[in-house]
């Protein structure tokens, strides 16, 4: 039996990415959902949800997620870090992929940065630039604060060594800050590069995306993988193998 998958949020960018990206890869699309439409309709007619519509809309998505019973995938970005926290609770009594950017190559990006992060010590100071479309309404990126955490993670910082940019008589740059800036302009889809920089030399990994069609790809990648799973809350890392 064929695969039946919901996309929430459809008349979006990402939701018109992925019907195009379904029919490209022959997967079905049981239903199409979007701000006004009956979720739970949609959810009934479909074997797992694929949300790219809004942070405000996440909760009442796993609610009927987990009422259905039905594995999902969630895309969205701007949940403030408390929000995030109790989602993800919720998230975890159903098989979810969540993830900030479901691109292959961003993710290899995160496995990369890891291990710069846990090789190159604080001597090497770490910077995060991301540049998004003007439509785009968070900062910094769902990937870039993915990103961000990795670098915390690994030096065992606090979220209060992040530095939004700079402005005025900053002082010397502190080698326990990690610093992160959010460009927006045009039409890009998206641009990350992580910075090690220490004295006499620089490290720079970076990634481009100039199709919206590789987020679509990996996303309805995870939704294959994730129906197979048990309930518990996976990213793209995950779905990669990459761990």
């Amino acid at each position: 039996m064929a695969l039946s998958i919901l996309i929430n949020g459809s008349r979006g960018r990402m939701g018109v990415a992925l019907a195009d990206a379904a029919r490209e890869l022959g997967l079905t699309v049981g239903a199409t959902v979007d701000a006004g439409d009956d979720l739970a309709a949609g959810i009934a007619r479909s074997d797992v949800i694929v949300d790219f519509s809004s942070h405000q809309a996440t909760k009442a998505v796993l609610d009927l997620a987990i009422a259905r019973r039905k594995p999902v995938i969630i895309g969205t970005t701007g949940h403030s870090a408390e929000a995030k926290k109790q989602l993800l609770a919720l998230a975890a009594q159903v098989p979810c992929v969540w993830a900030g950017n479901f691109s292959v190559g961003v993710n290899l990006l995160f496995a990369l940065t890891q291990r710069a992060a846990h090789v190159l010590d604080a001597s090497y100071d770490a910077e995060v630039i991301e540049m998004h479309h003007r439509f785009k309404k968070d900062a910094p990126s769902g990937t870039a604060a993915r990103l961000i955490e990795i670098i915390l993670e690994e030096r065992k910082l606090q979220p209060d060594a992040l530095r939004h940019g700079r402005e005025g008589i900053t002082g010397e740059r502190s080698s326990r800050e990690v610093g992160v800036h959010s460009l927006r302009g045009g039409d890009v889809v998206g641009d990350h590069t992580v910075v090690f920089a220490a004295l006499g030399e620089r490290l720079e990994l970076t990634h481009k995306a100039s199709d919206r069609a590789i987020f679509a790809r990996g996303a309805l990648r995870a939704a294959q993988w994730v129906v197979t799973q048990k309930p518990g809350v996976y990213d793209m890392q995950d779905v990669l193998g990459l761990r």
